[in-house]
């Protein structure tokens, strides 16, 4: 469900872009299935205009509301403060880069560059 309305949190259900045919009847216009993976995944779809407006309709939010990008911590009004404080309340360091040594073994590059604080301390 999340991911569904994930999709619809900052973009209008169905751009001019994907609309393909449209006559007295039927509209019709791309689809993507998100089940899908590989070409088929993109296709066509056509329906009667009363359940085309139906279907878009369902995506129309009510009066007062507003569409949202970043909601909680990921906020951009205040993003830098709130994921700083919750680093904060985790515990969480960030590493210092160790000197390099002239040894063979070498720590992968993907290494977080973020861990809890009994975890540096372990290391």
């Amino acid at each position: 469900m999340l991911a569904y309305l994930s999709r619809y949190t900052h973009r209008v259900a169905i751009s001019n872009r994907r609309l393909i045919a449209i006559d007295q009847h039927t509209v019709t216009f791309k689809v993507k299935n998100y089940r899908i993976e590989g070409p088929g995944r993109y296709t066509t779809m056509t329906l009667d205009i009363g359940e085309f407006i139906r279907r878009f309709l369902i995506h129309v939010l009510p009066r007062g509301f507003h569409r949202i990008r970043h909601y909680g911590l990921f906020a951009s009004a205040n993003r830098a403060e709130t994921i700083a404080r919750a680093r904060e309340l985790l515990g969480w360091q960030r590493l210092r880069p160790k000197p390099r040594s002239r040894s063979i073994r070498r720590r992968p590059s993907h290494s977080p560059s973020l861990v809890p604080a009994a975890a540096a301390a372990c290391s």
